[in-house]
């Protein structure tokens, strides 16, 4: 089914090439599972198995990071995703996960050129004071160049490297389509949710394609940071930016990396730096609802005067309301000890999976918490804390919303930035005073009756349309077009199988009778002849002939469609 659906001799030249690297990585056994070597060479293409599980003696999580690797910038990100659901993978395949990173050489400036000229409107020495065009950092989806503008302003000019974008929304057709086939043949995949994990990589990957998009979302958290000097965010130069081109100010600071700088020499407090950073990020998390989702020292620059500047909101996470409230609710009922609300949190998150033992999966969570009962703040790792939850659920077979392993991502890789700059530093004692200034924002008067107010015009709202709305579904039903709709997967084809099944039996019960009517009429004497045969007879046997090689045809046919799908 899925090669007859590609769009494309390109997309299934692609999915050679994909299927070829996942039997060069030991995988071979997978892709006869899902039938598509010999669906492949039905199509006139051949897979070449003479070096298959040429890596069979590597650990599974590494011949995955391999793999993904080998296939490109799509395949990468998708790892690179992969990396933030503990929830779903143990810790060494997570540990694979990060180390994920695409081998991209820069593209020339001459190839970018008819790109520049076509979004700038002109060469971009023309557009610029000054442009580098040796490439400051390269990425698979984009690379960056340094530039002045024509007032003396240093920026970044970031391109998307061209045809980048064909080339992703090609794998991301054959991903989403190997996913579907993946979770209907291999039932053991089911639980990490297959066409889930590549549809919410999609949303995510189609936006960071968008290099204006991002711009947007940079502004957004900009004008959230307004009241903390000490964060800074790169301006965005919209007369130049575009979809597939950005222009932003140029950050001149020391890297995330470069820990070895920040001495008290060079003005630094590390501490200081530290307790900011975590401030900023969960000021993001829990007041705002839009943070920096990838917030690792690369995107992380510190400035004179204990400043912050973050950089690349290609991939933020969103919040709504609700759930920041529930966040509220479930990281208080960890840093206070008190098991009862973090089991309700997460019972309300993942009591829709299947074969759950929602008794077992809170008893475990209450015993989690209760762990660390008498244990001072100073001394709790939220990190730690979320993803050893995240290990809890995955043990159960039940994964966190997209947003929230996202989030959890970002708490990680928060609190390990603030550890390495300050031993000391606990994001637990950064986290309380904010969580319960939110709290106690969200229950004042003024607040409560914003909601109440809200609630309340939702609900006039739906009122006022029940008249209507009762008023179509009684004519509907009086003109007799009510139809109630009731889907179940696959409930379609098994009804059309067993009318087939039932027709062909039909035939095979109609063709037995003529055999045996004719054979009657064979044995009586008189009445027509055809052939020197008793006609009524012939015509028989010449029917069940006929009937008999339509249904010889009909199941060869059915079980040769069976085979292709």
């Amino acid at each position: 089914m899925l090669i007859e659906t590609l769009d494309t001799a390109r997309d299934l030249g692609r999915l050679k090439e994909i299927l070829g690297v996942m039997v060069r990585h030991g995988f071979g056994d997978t892709v006869r599972r899902l039938g598509l070597a010999d669906r492949l060479e039905r199509a006139g293409q051949a897979l070449n198995w003479t070096h298959a599980a040429d890596l069979a003696r590597v650990e599974p999580p590494v011949q995955v990071r391999l793999a993904l690797e080998e296939l490109g910038p799509a395949f990468v990100k998708f790892g690179q995703i992969l990396a933030g659901r503990a929830d779903l993978f143990g810790p060494e395949w997570i540990a694979e996960f990060e180390k994920l990173h695409s081998q991209v050489p820069s593209v020339p400036i001459d190839a970018l050129r008819p790109q520049l000229r076509e979004d700038l409107g002109a060469e971009p020495e023309a557009v610029f004071a000054w442009f580098d065009t040796t490439p400051l950092a390269a990425a698979s989806i984009a690379q960056v160049h340094r530039a002045r503008l024509q007032d003396g302003t240093e920026v970044i000019v970031k391109i998307r490297r061209p045809g980048i974008a064909d080339t992703i929304h090609a794998d991301l057709r054959l991903l989403l389509r190997l996913a579907a086939l993946a979770e209907a043949e291999l039932p053991a995949l089911k639980p990490y949710r297959p066409q889930q994990l590549v549809r919410e990589f999609a949303r995510s990957l189609r936006r960071e394609l968008d290099l204006a998009g991002e711009c947007r979302q940079a502004e957004r958290i900009a004008a959230h940071m307004a009241k903390l000097p000490h964060i800074v965010i790169p301006r965005v130069h919209w007369a130049h930016t575009r979809e597939r081109i950005n222009v932003q100010d140029f950050i001149d600071g020391t890297p995330g990396g470069a820990l070895t700088a920040l001495t008290p020499e060079a003005g630094f407090d590390r501490a200081v730096l530290a307790r900011r950073g975590a401030q900023a990020v969960l000021k993001m998390i829990v007041q705002d609802g839009l943070f920096h989702a990838d917030p690792h020292p690369g995107n992380v620059f510190y400035l004179p005067g204990n400043r912050i500047a973050f950089i690349d909101f290609g991939m933020v996470g969103r919040l709504s309301q609700r759930r920041r409230d529930e966040l509220l609710q479930l990281l208080l009922g960890m840093v206070e000890h008190q098991p009862q609300a973090v089991a309700d949190v997460l019972l309300d998150w993942t009591s829709d999976g299947p074969g759950v033992n929602l008794g077992q999966l809170e008893t475990e969570v209450e015993a989690f918490v209760d762990q660390y009962h008498g244990v001072p703040l100073a001394q709790l790792s939220l990190g730690q804390m979320l993803a050893d939850v995240s290990a809890i659920l995955r043990e159960h077979h039940l994964g966190l919303p997209p947003d929230l392993a996202l989030l959890i991502k970002a708490f990680i890789s928060l609190e390990g930035m603030g550890r390495n700059l300050d031993p000391q530093f606990h994001m637990a004692t950064e986290a309380l005073p904010l969580l319960k200034q939110v709290v106690h924002e969200r229950y004042q008067p003024q607040a409560l009756a914003g909601r109440a107010w809200s609630t309340l015009r939702r609900a006039l709202a739906t009122v006022e349309q029940l008249p209507d709305d009762l008023g179509r579904l009684l004519r509907n039903a009086r003109r007799g077009h009510l139809q109630v709709g009731i889907e179940l997967a696959h409930l379609k084809r098994v009804g059309d199988q067993i009318d087939r099944s039932a027709n062909r039996l039909a035939m095979a019960l109609v063709i037995a009778a003529l055999i045996i009517g004719s054979s009657i009429v064979m044995t009586v004497k008189g009445g027509p002849t055809l052939f020197g045969l008793p006609a009524f007879g012939f015509l028989g046997f010449f029917g069940a002939v006929v009937g008999g090689l339509w249904l010889v045809r009909a199941i060869w046919r059915s079980s040769h469609h069976r085979d292709d799908d």
